[in-house]
């Protein structure tokens, strides 16, 4: 299935209008040229009215209408930005409509609900892909091919620290929605020692720790994590919903390291820090539309009826990674991952810039989390 409009783009309906999607996803369809905004699922029907006048959007839809708005005839694609714990439920309805689904990460909460959306979209031929937006942003990008390259030597140890205050009331909290510090932003670590290593762990442990505090009292306050990489490669990091902002990681090789810093932003400025035999070397990556260049690939892949790269396995194997560190951190005991074949890793070909998001939209009825998303 392709556009319908006759003009070459996707059309869109965005499904979840937290603060995610008012700020960083509506703003960007202006710079995605092969994309079209049409129309929006929410059960706030303020959101719906101020955000349809705002972008001009015809369609506004409940939740309990969203079957109406998959069988219309207007939509090609949704980009759904809910809560984890319903992620696989709004794919796997769009999918049996022949909608195609761009979803963000986590993919979903359990492996087999991965493999439930995997199944639907391959049942149904639609395109699905998982929003991991950093896999088409140059600086990440370039630190792939900086190991490939091997100007570090033999890429040995990956850190990272990925840290932010999470307020009490915020849904990332909520054990029920699939919240919790390794599903939100954990699973930026993970993924990043994968493309860098270009591999996947073959056994984690983790251990978590919560000094009491009630925004507390259904998730780890921070987790830390080791996986052990064939080769005998480590990859460690922290993540916490309860320390500053703090977003970084670093790749130590035999002859060298690179630091990114921020490491994970969906906006704003991203350095590079290349020592090789003692020598420091610094690049500036400039500020680009993160979610635009999503939808422009998305949007391609289904023009051009291509797999996207960020796929369902590749949600897949983060969720299963994700699963196995909380038995770690229950157990007090490694686990043995059983390795999948992820075929596609991003790289720097799959590069796309657009001009910055500058938009600095009021939130209705949404409040930013302090901290990347």
């Amino acid at each position: 299935m392709t556009a319908t409009n006759g003009k070459n783009k996707i059309r869109y309906a965005v499904v979840g209008l937290g603060w995610f999607a008012q700020q960083a996803a509506l703003p960007s369809f202006a710079h995605a040229e092969n994309s079209e905004l049409v129309a929006l699922v929410s059960d706030d029907p303020t959101k719906n009215e101020e955000l349809s006048k705002k972008y001009g959007i015809e369609h506004t839809y409940s939740y309990e209408e969203y079957e109406d708005c998959l069988a219309s005839g207007e939509i090609d694609a949704v980009y759904i930005a809910l809560p984890n714990h319903l992620h696989c439920d709004y794919t796997v309805r769009a999918a049996n409509q022949a909608i195609h689904v761009l979803c963000e990460k986590p993919m979903a909460v359990t492996e087999e609900e991965c493999e439930a959306m995997i199944k639907a979209a391959n049942d149904n031929n639609v395109k699905l892909m998982i929003a991991y937006r950093l896999h088409l942003e140059e600086a990440n990008l370039q630190a792939v091919e900086i190991l490939r390259s091997k100007q570090i030597g033999e890429p040995r140890i990956f850190n990272s620290v990925f840290t932010q205050q999470v307020e009490e009331g915020n849904i990332r909290l909520r054990d029920v929605t699939g919240g919790g510090t390794l599903y939100d932003i954990g699973i930026y670590c993970i993924n990043a020692a994968r493309y860098l290593f270009q591999d996947e762990p073959i056994e984690v442990f983790a251990v978590a720790a919560n000094k009491g505090e009630q925004r507390f009292s259904e998730v780890e306050e921070m987790a830390s994590v080791i996986l052990r990489f064939s080769n005998e490669r480590l990859a460690t990091f922290t993540c916490s919903f309860g320390g500053a902002s703090v977003s970084t990681y670093q790749i130590v090789g035999t002859q060298g390291d690179l630091r990114v810093e921020p490491a994970y932003p969906w906006q704003g400025e991203i350095k590079h820090y290349l020592t090789i035999n003692g020598e420091i070397q610094e690049r500036t990556f400039k500020d680009r539309d993160q979610l635009a260049a999503e939808f422009t690939y998305f949007s391609d892949c289904i023009l051009q009826d291509k797999d996207p790269e960020p796929s369902g396995t590749e949600g897949l194997i983060d969720v299963s990674i994700i699963q196995a560190l909380y038995q770690s951190i229950e157990t007090g005991q490694p686990v043995q991952i059983q390795t999948r074949d992820c075929h596609q890793r991003p790289t720097s070909d799959q590069t796309i810039e657009r001009p910055p998001n500058d938009a600095k939209p009021d939130l209705i009825h949404a409040a930013a989390p302090s901290g990347e998303s």
